[in-house]
C-alpha cells in the first residue's frame, strides 16, 4: 500500500490541530484529504506555518491533494484531526482510505470518538493521539504556532506495541514537534482533557488570559477549583492525575502575568461559534457513567 496521511478536516474543524497533523504528513511526503474550500486556498498558499523561532519566515509546503470522492484505496495511516461535531461525517469521508492493515490516528479533545471508531474500524485498527500545541490560524489559514514545545504522542488503546504501531511512529518523527509511543496513551489523553477543559472553562468564563485572571481578588483561586471538578472525572473515569500533573496544571492555571488563554477563549473573543462540545460532553457523560459529583 502507498503510504497516505489523510487529514480530514470539515469546516468546524480545529484549524490548528489540522494544520500541525496535516504538517506531518505533508512533512514526510504524504496526501492530504481536506473540504472544496480549503483545498482551493491550499492550492493557492499551500500549507503555511510560522513557528515562534523563525521569526515573522512562514514554511511553506505544497501537500498532494485528494478531495473524500477520489479517495480509491487504502492508506497506510489515516491522521484524524476534527472538532467532535464533524466526526461522522468525516469518517464517512475517509472510509474508502481504510483497508485491513490501515491505522487510524485520531487527534481529537475528549474521549467519545474512540467509541465512534472503535465502533466502525475495530479498537485494534484504531490508535491513541495526543498533540500539544499552542497555535491559531489567521483569515488567511494560514498556521500561526504561538509557542515553542509541541508534540505529537501515539499508542495503542490495550499499551501493546506492534509492528504496524512503530511504522506509524516512523512515519510522524522528523517534524518540527517531538513524537513518541506511550504505553498508556488513555492516560494521556484524560491529562489533555483535564488540561483544555480546566483552562477552556477557566478562560471563557472569565473572558481574559489566566494573568487577568489571577490578578483580581479570589481570580487565583477559580483555577484550582476548576481543575479540582476536571479531576474528579477523570478518576472517576479510572484515571486518576498523576500528582506531578496536577501541580504541573497547578502552576499553569495560577501564574502571575501569564498570557496563557485557550483556543475556545479565542473563538469566543472573536464571536465565533466555536469551541469543542466534546470536551464539556465528556465531562457530562463520564460524570453520569460513573457517579461523580462532577
Amino acid at each position: 500500500m502507498a503510504v497516505l496521511s489523510v487529514t480530514v478536516a470539515p469546516a468546524g474543524s480545529s484549524p490548528a490541530r489540522r494544520g500541525l497533523a496535516g504538517a506531518a504528513g505533508v512533512r514526510r511526503g504524504s496526501g492530504v484529504s481536506r473540504r472544496p474550500h480549503r483545498a482551493e486556498q491550499l492550492r493557492e498558499r499551500g500549507l503555511r506555518i510560522t513557528w515562534p523561532d523563525a521569526g515573522s519566515e512562514m514554511k511553506v509546503a505544497r501537500p498532494r491533494l485528494l478531495m473524500a470522492a477520489e479517495l480509491t484505496r487504502p492508506a497506510d495511516i489515516v491522521l484524524l484531526s476534527v472538532k467532535a461535531t464533524a466526526l461522522d461525517q468525516a469518517v464517512a469521508d475517509f472510509v474508502p482510505a481504510v483497508g485491513p492493515q490501515t491505522l487510524v490516528i485520531p487527534f481529537l479533545n475528549g474521549m467519545a470518538h474512540l467509541d465512534t471508531l472503535n465502533e466502525r474500524f475495530g479498537d485494534s485498527a484504531v490508535l491513541g493521539g495526543v498533540v500539544v500545541i499552542s497555535a491559531t490560524a489567521n483569515d488567511d489559514g494560514d498556521i500561526i504556532v504561538l509557542a515553542p514545545g509541541g508534540s505529537l504522542t501515539i499508542g495503542s488503546q490495550d499499551g501493546t506495541r506492534s509492528a504496524r504501531l512503530q511504522a506509524a511512529y516512523d512515519q510522524r518523527s522528523g517534524a518540527r514537534f517531538d513524537t513518541s509511543i506511550s504505553d498508556e496513551i488513555i492516560a494521556r489523553m484524560w491529562q489533555k482533557w483535564v488540561f483544555i477543559a480546566t483552562v477552556g472553562a477557566l478562560t471563557c468564563l472569565m473572558r481574559g488570559t489566566v494573568g487577568d485572571i489571577v490578578a483580581v481578588p479570589g481570580g487565583r483561586d477559580l483555577g484550582p477549583a476548576i481543575l479540582a471538578e476536571a479531576t474528579s472525572v477523570s478518576a472517576a473515569a479510572g484515571y486518576p492525575l498523576p500528582e506531578a500533573v496536577t501541580a504541573n496544571t497547578t502552576r499553569s492555571i495560577t501564574q502571575d502575568g501569564s498570557t496563557v488563554t485557550s483556543s475556545m477563549s479565542r473563538d469566543v473573543a472573536a464571536g465565533r461559534s466555536g469551541g469543542d462540545p466534546g470536551r464539556s460532553r465528556a465531562s457530562r457523560d463520564s460524570a453520569r457513567d460513573n457517579d461523580s459529583t462532577a
